[in-house]
């Protein structure tokens, strides 16, 4: 696999220029989800959407003490697919389909909404009364027009199912996706790139290139792509042009995103659609109890506002 990772030719057209083309670097938000927080990318004032993903959310590394986690009660999601992916610790999911998955890192966790799906996420109880660390990604991609109202499906993924990529100073896995002639099984419904990477310090990854938006997270250390710092929890995103290379300044981890832009979307809380008439039936069967509820929960999160 050496070859996949070999210096692209120069891309200057001619000229001294350096060729890597940052369209942006985008500092997180926090946002409080009632008991912790996570850096927020997207949505935001400056970026709505990378590719197909129009929600970006890192939770932690966080500790929680014996006797305390995470609890997101039940809620719903329509027109979209959440991807929830772990680097250390584990959570239960639970969904209106019967589902109970717990995620463990490694994996890739698939939930399509389409017309509807509520699901809830918590820490498993032997964990909880034990304390654990947990430290995650959780991201959303919304799905083409004429999908955004399909059956609801869950789909998981162990890691062994997930193709890697190693070399010297590098190790990559193509979660979502095809890269570096390598493809994931996971099912999309538009072209999707999802990669996670571990880079020693002075290695070199070349980005994807085809791929008509793309973006890279630094999940810890920092990145240089041709002479500008991306630093731990920044999002940079690029434009099409060929041959950019990120560089680790130090040992560091990213992630990369990007595929086919959609066209604009509402996001609203949890509810993503390409007409707002969606969201409003949505936010009205939810406040009426039309929704399907998840076997084995009683709690659920109320409409904002209400």
């Amino acid at each position: 696999m050496s070859d996949l990772f070999e210096r692209p030719a120069h891309c200057d057209s001619g000229t001294s220029a350096p060729c890597a083309a940052l369209r942006a670097i985008l500092e997180p938000k926090d946002r409080d989800l009632g008991g912790f927080s996570v850096r927020r990318l997207m949505p935001s004032d400056r970026l709505k959407s990378i590719g197909p993903f129009v929600f970006f959310d890192h939770l932690g590394p966080a500790r929680f003490a014996p006797g305390t986690g995470i609890d997101v009660r039940p809620h719903p999601h329509i027109g979209l697919a959440t991807i929830t992916y772990l680097f250390d610790g584990e959570i239960l999911h639970r969904d209106s389909l019967g589902h109970v998955q717990p995620i463990r890192p490694g994996e890739i966790n698939w939930m399509t909404a389409g017309r509807g799906i509520v699901h809830s996420e918590r820490t498993p109880p032997a964990l909880r009364q034990a304390g654990h660390d947990l430290h995650a990604l959780q991201l959303w991609v919304a799905l083409p027009v004429d999908q955004e109202e399909t059956d609801p499906e869950f789909l998981h993924y162990d890691a062994a199912q997930l193709p890697s990529v190693e070399k010297a100073g590098l190790s990559l896995r193509v979660m979502i996706g095809e890269a570096f002639g390598v493809q994931s099984p996971v099912k999309t419904y538009s072209p999707t790139l999802y990669l996670d990477a571990r880079l020693a310090k002075g290695s070199i990854l070349p980005l994807p290139d085809g791929v008509e938006e793309r973006a890279v997270y630094v999940v810890a250390g920092s990145l240089a792509a041709r002479d500008r710092l991306i630093p731990s929890h920044h999002l940079a995103v690029f434009d099409e042009t060929p041959g950019i290379e990120l560089i680790a300044t130090e040992d560091s981890r990213l992630v990369v995103i990007g595929g086919k832009p959609l066209g604009k979307r509402t996001v609203w809380w949890n509810l993503v659609a390409s007409r707002r008439e969606l969201i409003e039936q949505a936010k009205a069967d939810w406040k009426n109890g039309r929704f399907p509820q998840v076997p084995g929960e009683t709690e659920f999160i109320p409409l904002p506002g209400d």
